[in-house]
């Protein structure tokens, strides 16, 4: 596996975690279908939360939550209405984007940007 996918993966770690911590539940880990993917699937007050999971190590290529992009976002609301149909849910939904940042030997930083888009 290429070390991003790892980086990736520790992030995604660090996001359920923090997610959970915050009362919310863990629905599905990166959730496929066909050629769509979402990182994170939780629920909080019976909402529905997408999640986006961005990891770096630091902020020198810019601010993690500006890598998705109009296109990541019309991406993620065509999975969100994928799931809703294959679930048959008609409720809430919002998309969330976790940013962690990871610095060698320091604890991970977790920046947490609800309702990031519409």
């Amino acid at each position: 596996m290429a070390r991003h996918n790892d980086i990736g993966k520790v992030g995604e770690e660090i996001a359920a975690k923090h997610l959970q911590d915050k009362g919310f539940k863990i629905l599905s880990r990166n959730w496929r279908i066909e050629k769509w993917e979402v990182d994170i699937i939780a629920e909080d007050n019976e909402e529905r939360i997408f999640v986006e999971v961005k990891t770096r190590f630091s902020e020198d290529y810019g601010n993690p939550a500006d890598a998705v992009t109009k296109k990541k976002q019309r991406y993620l609301i065509s999975a969100a209405n994928l799931y809703a149909n294959q679930n048959n849910y008609e409720g809430k939904m919002r998309f969330d984007v976790v940013c962690v940042y990871l610095e060698k030997g320091k604890k991970a930083i977790v920046e947490h940007i609800e309702e990031a888009f519409y």
